[in-house]
């Protein structure tokens, strides 16, 4: 039995989370389901929300977004779970059933405010809750949860809810098309997704996989997936290290990305997993154009990705917990939200 409240992390201002005492939340439709949140990881995105790199308005909203839970109820129209399946939570609220949906674009459900997501209610109006807390509700729960393999443990399939299957988006289908190629992955801010993406390209036979970044704990960290090293600080003229027909940019700094675009070889790939700026000048467009690139900038479709991770990790090919870098209490997400480590997962006791 589900008590009237419950206990959530809120983000309130850069710097300063909160637990606070909140409605517990309710079956609604039969379509829903309550889930108990077990480990929830740090999505690359919440350390910069919570120091305030990435500019938020004032809280409180509820925290946390990559979510592996039990299932403690269920609405009547369930079917694809029952009360004490562990599950995946996809960080995306998506509903199955819109034209988007069923052609795997479930980033961009058209039954729910646009961004909608747990964890990150300024970006889409909607208050959704968020993976540091009691319980969650999942609104299209036969759509959204996925039944955790027995093999796995928690914090991999958190992980696997969004910044695992975000790295792992960024190689699959560039090596399905050009088997066997080299892969540049520009490693920075989004530190455990450039890091998935090294271990992705690693499992699905790349070539070679080139790793840059300016962090010493990440490139250490990238040469024991198996990526080839390179030390670089990106600057807007800096050479690059060759074309490569596979190129992932993970900086989120615009000097990356420029680097990232110029190390596309001429008809390659270039995939962006977020915005390093606002707007941006100086993006080499003349280049692109006579090289011919593609450059793809897109948040990942986390439910549509998803079983394909599992699978790569049920089978060993891909190991996400090599990531993980520091196993934390819930108790202790407050404090050590900031911590600039690269993989934090948080566990409930």
């Amino acid at each position: 039995m589900i008590d009237n409240s419950m206990q959530q992390l809120n983000f309130i201002r850069p710097g300063t989370l909160e637990w606070h005492e909140v409605s517990a939340p309710r079956i609604e439709n039969g379509g829903q389901a309550i889930v108990k949140p077990l480990a929830v990881t740090r999505c690359d995105l919440d350390l910069y929300i919570a120091n305030g790199t990435i500019p938020m308005k004032d809280g409180p909203f509820a925290f946390g977004h990559e979510i592996a839970g039990v299932v403690v109820e269920i609405g009547d129209e369930v079917t694809c779970c029952k009360p004490g399946d562990k599950v995946i939570v996809p960080f995306q609220i998506n509903c199955g059933t819109c034209k988007n949906c069923r052609a795997g674009f479930t980033n961009g459900c058209t039954n729910v405010a646009p961004f909608s997501a747990y964890g990150l209610a300024q970006s889409s109006g909607v208050e959704w809750g968020g993976g540091l807390s009691d319980y969650i509700n999942v609104p299209f729960a036969n759509a959204m949860l996925v039944k955790i393999p027995e093999r796995l443990s928690l914090p991999v399939a958190a992980a696997i809810s969004d910044n695992a299957s975000d790295g792992y988006r960024t190689v699959a289908e560039p090596l399905r098309q050009r088997p066997g190629e080299d892969v540049l992955i520009v490693g920075g801010l989004a530190q455990s997704v450039g890091l998935f993406a090294v271990q992705a390209a690693v499992a699905l036979g790349a070539g070679r996989v080139f790793y840059s970044d300016f962090d010493n704990g990440r490139l250490k960290q990238a040469k024991a997936l198996g990526a080839e090293i390179l030390e670089r600080r990106y600057a807007r003229d800096m050479p690059t290290d060759g074309q490569f027909p596979i190129v992932v940019d993970a900086s989120n700094i615009p000097e990356g990305l420029i680097y990232a675009l110029r190390s596309t070889a001429a008809c390659g790939r270039c995939t962006g997993i977020s915005a390093p700026g606002r707007t941006m000048d100086n993006i080499p467009l003349a280049s692109m154009y006579m090289k011919g690139i593609t450059y793809e900038i897109s948040r990942v479709h986390a439910r549509a990705e998803i079983e394909k991770v599992l699978q790569c990790a049920c089978d060993g090919h891909l190991r996400p917990q090599d990531v993980i870098t520091t196993h934390v209490p819930f108790a202790q997400a407050q404090e050590v939200m900031t911590d600039p480590d690269i993989k934090l997962v948080f566990e409930a006791s």
